[in-house]
């Protein structure tokens, strides 16, 4: 955590609030004389404002977001001068709406806080909501934390409640702990943030007490207080999953999540409107220039996508095939590209079946289809080197001999993890028709993984829970090279 607490500032705004409420007086923030004056509300317990982070968006634009029990938004100060937030969400309680689970075991979604967000300012030194500092963005980043399907699992059509309560059982917040001593400039989640979607059943002490539902209790109890190290230690890039589309939580993923703005009709409301909810454009992170190569994150909303080839007339396929149109365009303009998605397109799922035996497939035969009618069999342009993903509940490392960009996985943030595949299930196998494997490697501890910009290269390296290197990759264009660390 930054230990810059409490700017001089804001101990001089708190000092004037309770000279107003002493006086009976409504109190304003001064800024420089001749300016406007803004309300000095949420410089308050800090009780009040219980998260606060930055999200990047388009081209790398750092959005300041802040949830507050208050009636009105934060002040936002950036290096001293203050300005308003604007109101992203009111609070509210949506109307039960069809989800991913029957009408008995669903309820409406309680959001009793306001939503707060301003854009930061260019190369801005230091920010902080209600004296809590900011973690602002770097413009060359070099160090990137990834975490990906962090939430616990409970749902009842699999009779499934992972044992939320147990920190070893549910280790999402001490994996966090461990990924925020790294230090990182960026942090990525590559979806799957939000989990316990039906009640604890009744005498289960495993998560007993648990919120549940689509609302802000379960996400703060669900992501928002076990994040909380790597939310204040760097700007997030948030990927989408598919536990965020409309059926599941994308109300929450809307209003507090997507870097966008939020708009009617786009914000998971209503079923009928999913079509619109559901599908957002892919865009780009710079991420600077170490030496001469600059470098670029590539976000990709694939929410809603089947494991299934798409009918060409569906508007699904349609649909992907515009946004991967704007991929090959955005993935001209960097020399290096790791595109982000959930679902790994160059990565093995893995399935324990009820004999004992593992069920292997490959990667995701949807989007494999869109792209290889835009690019062949290589599938991605040329500049994208590596993809990023989870959705499978492993870390994976796959390289290929047949020129495709490096695939890894880190799915293993602390949800329910899947077996572990042995070096022999995978044997004469491949994620991809055309694609040929080279190394594979994958491990099922709760962990995260680190990207590390060397020059013209990048370290890969994945760590569990406790910070324990697992295994360590080299990383240039598309040539990488893989090692396990048993140490």
């Amino acid at each position: 955590m930054n230990g810059r607490l409490f700017s001089t500032f804001s101990f001089a705004a708190v000092a004037l609030v309770a000279a107003g409420v002493l006086s009976g007086c409504s109190t304003t923030v001064p800024e420089l004389a001749g300016k406007k004056q803004l309300p000095a509300v949420a410089l308050q317990d800090p009780a009040t404002l219980p998260d606060t982070w930055v999200v990047l968006g388009e081209q790398g634009q750092p959005v300041a977001r802040a949830v507050t029990s208050a009636a009105e938004c934060p002040v936002l100060l950036q290096d001293g001068t203050p300005g308003s937030m604007q109101v992203r969400a009111r609070p509210e309680t949506i109307a039960q709406r069809k989800t991913a689970s029957s009408p008995d075991n669903s309820k409406p979604s309680a959001f009793p806080v306001l939503v707060c967000e301003a854009p930061l300012k260019p190369g801005i030194s230091h920010a902080s909501i209600g004296g809590r500092e900011l973690a602002v963005p770097k413009a060359t980043v070099q160090k990137i934390v990834v975490i990906g399907d962090t939430g616990c699992r409970m749902k009842l059509a699999d009779n499934y409640f992972q044992s939320c309560n147990d920190s070893d059982k549910w280790a999402f917040r001490s994996m966090v702990q461990a990924a925020a001593q790294t230090h990182p400039d960026l942090v990525i989640h590559v979806g799957d943030y939000h989990y316990r979607e039906n009640a604890c059943p009744d005498g289960n002490p495993a998560c007993a007490g648990s919120p549940w539902g689509y609302g802000w209790d379960t996400w703060k109890a669900d992501f928002f207080d076990p994040a909380k190290a790597l939310l204040q230690a760097a700007p997030w890039v948030m990927v989408r999953g598919n536990h965020e589309s409309c059926l599941r939580a994308g109300q929450g993923w809307w209003r507090l999540l997507d870097p966008r703005p939020l708009q009617a009709g786009r914000d998971c409301n209503l079923a009928e409107n999913d079509q619109k909810g559901d599908y957002s454009a892919p865009y780009a992170v710079p991420l600077g220039k170490v030496g001469n190569e600059a470098a670029q994150l590539i976000v990709f909303d694939s929410s809603k996508v089947p494991n299934k080839v798409l009918a060409k007339e569906d508007v699904p396929h349609r649909t992907y095939m515009e946004q991967f149109k704007t991929v090959n365009a955005l993935a001209a303009k960097a020399d290096f590209n790791i595109f982000m998605n959930h679902h790994p397109i160059l990565g093995f799922g893995v399935e324990k079946k009820k004999d004992g035996q593992l069920s292997v497939w490959p990667g995701n035969a949807a989007l494999q289809d869109v792209l290889q009618n835009l690019n062949a069999t290589p599938l991605f342009p040329s500049q994208v080197q590596a993809t990023l993903s989870g959705h499978v509940h492993l870390f994976e490392a796959l390289t290929f001999s047949s020129g495709h960009p490096t695939q890894f996985v880190s799915g293993n943030g602390g949800s329910s993890l899947d077996m572990p595949l042995p070096a022999t299930a995978v044997t004469g196998k491949t994620p991809y028709s055309a694609a040929v494997l080279e190394h594979f490697s994958n491990s099922n501890d709760v962990g995260f993984m680190t990207m590390e910009r060397e020059l013209q290269s990048w370290k890969i390296q994945a760590w569990n829970k406790e910070g324990k290197l697992i295994t360590e990759c080299h990383m240039e264009n598309r040539k990488t090279v893989c090692r396990a660390v048993n140490s």
